[in-house]
């Protein structure tokens, strides 16, 4: 029996849709979310996820390489900086947030130094 190649997701659009141009394509932010089951903040959370966006953005630190997710009072912050001292304080000024319970550090450190 020969192997099957799954098909791709144009191929199944150009057999099922009668106008292809009008299907919709989920954004690749879309596939991430779908793929790290996103779900949406209540009011608690998104107070929170502010709090800690100001407290980035006030620091001085480069944050644009990371996501900070809420869920409760818990923070899961994930990506990577550029240099090994930010990998102690970016959690660090996380937990110096008001309202912040625990912090899931998935903070990575690039070789070379350089966040892309």
């Amino acid at each position: 029996m020969a192997n099957r190649v799954s098909p791709t997701y144009d191929d199944i659009t150009r057999r099922t849709v009668p106008d292809p141009d009008s299907s919709m394509r989920p954004s690749k932010d879309q596939e991430r979310q779908a793929f790290e089951g996103h779900r949406a903040m209540d009011e608690v959370e998104s107070a929170l996820h502010a709090r800690v966006m100001d407290a980035l953005r006030d620091s001085g630190i480069n944050w644009q390489n990371i996501t900070i997710e809420v869920e409760r009072d818990r923070v899961s912050v994930r990506g990577n900086v550029e240099e090994d001292q930010d990998l102690r304080r970016i959690p660090d000024l996380i937990r110096g947030v008001e309202g912040v319970g625990d912090v899931d550090d998935r903070l990575v450190v690039l070789p070379g130094g350089a966040a892309d």
